[in-house]
């Protein structure tokens, strides 16, 4: 590969996934809510075309048996934290791949190849998206050997400390679409208003819908 490529990587928990969207989604809804999620994510990457590899960093392979990814994804099983787990790929890749790393958070649904081209597109040498709170939803690291990550809390804040601190360039990228996580209630009713895809179709076949009066959820009604 040359040092063009990029090499995406995706960390994804399926294990009593999303738990704080317990009090609208059974254990099992929000484990299929993730894979719709994760799905979602990987569609944006692949009509990016910007790509040689996309990775899933998982800490389980029974969480993900009988899961039918498209066949130019990688299932790398890391049992270690996010923090050491992602380190460890970013030197792995600093070792034996000679490239750009993207990572991007499984939890992104409304993200669209139109974000993945711009943010790949952006020249500093990290290119950080940050999410709702403080928090970092994908990281482009165009020298993973001088760099790692520092995520929960305000990671943002951290990962641009840590990028200072290496002497490294860095560009914000500021998208409505690529700081909408999932993690709250709230955040369905995001889904459910932009989403397209695999997760906010998931969501109506459980019975979630928009209350369009008031902009709340609506629960357990079909349609």
């Amino acid at each position: 590969m040359t040092n063009d490529a990029i090499r995406a990587v995706i960390p994804f928990k399926k294990e009593n996934a999303k738990s704080r969207l317990s009090e609208v989604l059974s254990k099992t809804q929000r484990q299929e809510l993730a894979l719709c999620m994760l799905y979602d994510v990987i569609s944006a990457l692949e009509k990016s075309g910007k790509f040689d590899e996309i990775d899933i960093l998982n800490s389980s392979f029974s969480s993900i048996m009988n899961t039918e990814f498209p066949l130019n994804i990688n299932i790398l099983l890391n049992e270690k934290s996010l923090n050491d787990a992602l380190n460890e790929y970013l030197q792995k890749s600093a070792e034996h791949w000679n490239g750009t790393v993207l990572i991007i958070m499984a939890d992104m649904p409304l993200v669209t190849e139109k974000q993945i081209i711009e943010l790949t597109s952006m020249k500093a040498d990290v290119v950080i998206a940050p999410g709702s709170g403080g928090g970092t939803n994908a990281l482009l690291i165009r020298n993973p050997e001088k760099f790692h990550v520092d995520y929960y809390g305000t990671s943002f804040l951290d990962h641009m400390r840590i990028t200072r601190e290496a002497g490294l360039s860095v560009d914000v990228y500021d998208s409505f679409l690529v700081s909408t996580d999932m993690d709250e209630p709230d955040d369905l009713v995001e889904l459910l208003i932009h989403g397209q895809g695999r997760a906010v179709d998931y969501l109506r076949s459980a019975g979630i819908f928009l209350d369009t009066k008031t902009g709340k959820l609506e629960l357990n009604k079909k349609r």
